[in-house]
């Protein structure tokens, strides 16, 4: 079965490893999730990731964070999907929760937080948002 919206199954993941509370979980390999794992080690909302072969096929391992009990990452959602893109000039750059969340945005400088987007004044796609 193709997979059609690649990052979204990533965030999913994510979100149901944590509300299972587990340690890590494991997703696909693609240059695109792992650099949106750069952006979320970066920023503190998952521990890390590692690459490893499962089934012959590259994967990602994501050790996924907690805090006092509670997963870091309070909500993740996918902004721009495969049916509706959405895009966003440096000015313009949405803030999550008055700027306590992040927006992953996809530049032609890299993958970026919306505040490292705003530093090097480059907009591009909304991906996710983060909080």
């Amino acid at each position: 079965m193709a997979l059609t919206d690649p990052l979204g199954d990533l965030l999913t993941r994510i979100r149901n490893g944590q509300r299972a509370r587990k340690d890590s979980v494991v997703s696909p390999a693609s240059k695109l999730r792992a650099r949106v794992l750069d952006v979320l080690q970066r920023e503190g909302y998952i521990r890390g990731y590692s690459e490893e072969t499962v089934g012959g096929h590259g994967g990602l391992r994501i050790e996924l964070k907690y805090f006092e009990g509670q997963p870091a990452i309070q909500h993740v959602a996918r902004v721009s999907k495969p049916g509706r893109r959405v895009y966003s000039g440096s000015k313009e750059l949405p803030r999550v929760r008055n700027g306590l969340g992040i927006t992953i945005v996809s530049t032609p400088k890299g993958v970026l937080s919306d505040a490292e987007a705003r530093d090097q004044n480059v907009g591009g796609e909304v991906l996710a948002e983060v909080f």
